[in-house]
């Protein structure tokens, strides 16, 4: 019996997003695939989990006020258990890589980014067929 095809969103989903914030946010070279494939691959994983973009906004805010190790330490940056221990491995990826003013600023801008992907994928969920 022939499997299903994947769609898209079913490969996104097996992108290991650590392993690009490993090298995104440490090497110039792979900072593209960081903000295009794993901003992405964040977004649909976590839409998956039911996150909300401002949920993950306000991660971002909290990145950039008390840094990556803090938020990295929140017991539930997320309101969900699965999501929030997902995050949080990357924010403990993100901050044994980056803890300097400069990654953390980046790491920031990746969470915004990987919300902004969320909100559009939830907006063309419930946009009426047609409408662009």
């Amino acid at each position: 019996m022939p499997s299903a095809p994947r769609t898209d969103d079913a490969v996104l989903a097996t992108t290991d997003v650590t392993v690009l914030l490993r090298y995104g946010l440490t090497q110039d070279a792979f900072r593209t695939a960081l903000f295009g494939d794993g901003a992405v691959a964040a977004a649909v994983t976590l839409d998956r989990l039911g996150v909300v973009p401002r949920s993950l906004s306000y991660v971002a805010k909290v990145v950039r006020a008390g840094g990556l190790r803090y938020a990295a330490a929140l017991p539930e940056p997320l309101p969900s258990r699965e999501a929030s221990a997902l995050l949080r491995q990357w924010l403990e990826t993100a901050a044994q890589l980056a803890d300097t003013p400069e990654g953390e600023t980046r790491t920031a801008r990746w969470l915004d980014t990987v919300a902004e992907l969320l909100g559009l994928r939830r907006d063309a969920r419930t946009r009426p067929a047609g409408e662009a």
